[in-house]
C-alpha cells in the first residue's frame, strides 16, 4: 500500500499507528483470500474495495456532541471534509452533497457522494443514526441502481455503496450478504477508545469470523460424508435385491 499509494515514512507509520490494516475489510475474511488479494496488490497494484473499505471509521475529530442528527453529522463531515477524506482513504474525490434522485415522481436524497479514482467507482454514503436496519440496504440499493443507469461513465465500474451507523448488528448484515451487492456497512466511532480496547473489539471480530468459516467448511465435510455413506448403502443394497430375485425365479422354476 506505502508503494501503490505513495505515502511518506510519516504517513506510513500513522497508518500503523492508527491500525489501518486492522480496521479494513480485508481483515476480516478468510485467510487465503486475504493473500489473494494481497497478491494482487502486489503484482498489479490492484486495489479492491475489501482493501479500501474500513470498519470502523474514527470520526472523533467531528467533536459531536453526546445528542446528535443525521443532519448534524453530515454537517460536521462537510465542515472537516479534508480529514474525512484522508480518514476514508487515498483516492476519494468528494462529488455531491444530498444528490437527488427522482423515481416515479419521488425525490429521494443521497446524503453524500464520492468517486474513488482508483477503482473508478462512485462510491454512494449514507449516514444512519442507531443500529443497522435491513431496511438500509434496500435504500441502498435503490440508489446504487439508480447512480448505475444515469450517472456511470463508460470507463468506470458499477458503483459501490457504504451506509455508516453508529451501531452496527454483525449478525443480520451477513445474513443479507451485503458484500454480494456492492454494499458495506460500517461503524463510526465519534469518541476514539483506547488503543487497547480498539485493538481487542477487531481482534475478537476476525476470530470470529473465522471460527464461522470452520463450523462452515465442517459442514460441507459432514455433508459430502452424508452423501459418500448414503451413496455406498445403495451399492450394498443392490446385490441384495439381486438375490432375492435370483432366489424368486428359482422358487418359480
Amino acid at each position: 500500500m506505502c508503494r501503490v499509494e505513495r505515502w511518506s515514512t510519516r504517513e506510513l507509520r500513522q497508518k500503523i499507528d492508527s491500525m489501518l490494516f486492522e480496521r479494513t475489510a480485508l481483515s476480516k475474511k478468510p485467510e487465503e483470500l486475504i493473500r489473494g488479494e494481497l497478491t494482487a496488490l502486489r503484482g498489479t497494484g490492484e486495489l479492491t474495495p475489501s482493501l479500501v473499505f474500513q470498519d470502523p471509521y474514527m470520526l472523533d475529530f467531528l467533536e459531536l456532541s453526546d445528542t446528535y442528527s443525521e443532519k448534524d453529522l453530515e454537517s460536521a463531515i462537510l465542515r472537516e471534509i479534508e480529514r474525512f477524506l484522508l480518514e476514508l482513504g487515498v483516492g476519494f474525490a468528494f462529488v455531491e452533497r444530498q444528490k437527488r434522485i427522482t423515481l416515479d415522481g419521488d425525490d429521494y436524497y443521497l446524503d453524500l457522494l464520492f468517486f474513488h479514482r482508483r477503482m473508478r467507482r462512485l462510491v454512494a454514503i449514507e449516514l444512519k443514526i442507531g443500529d443497522f436496519k435491513p431496511s438500509d440496504s434496500g435504500q441502498m440499493e435503490l440508489y446504487l441502481r439508480w447512480l448505475d443507469r444515469h450517472e456511470r461513465q463508460s470507463a468506470e465500474q458499477a458503483p459501490l455503496g457504504i451506509i455508516l451507523r453508529a451501531g452496527k448488528k454483525r449478525e443480520t448484515v451477513e445474513y443479507l450478504d451485503l458484500d454480494a451487492r456492492g454494499i458495506h456497512v460500517a461503524e463510526y466511532l465519534t469518541e476514539l477508545p483506547p488503543r487497547e480496547v480498539l485493538q481487542e473489539r477487531l481482534h475478537r471480530a476476525i476470530e470470529s469470523a473465522r471460527a464461522r468459516l470452520e463450523i462452515s467448511a465442517g459442514a460441507n465435510v459432514d455433508v459430502a460424508s452424508g452423501r459418500r455413506a448414503a451413496t455406498m448403502g445403495g451399492l450394498k443394497r443392490k446385490p441384495q435385491g439381486r438375490k432375492r430375485r435370483s432366489r424368486t425365479t428359482r422358487a418359480a422354476r
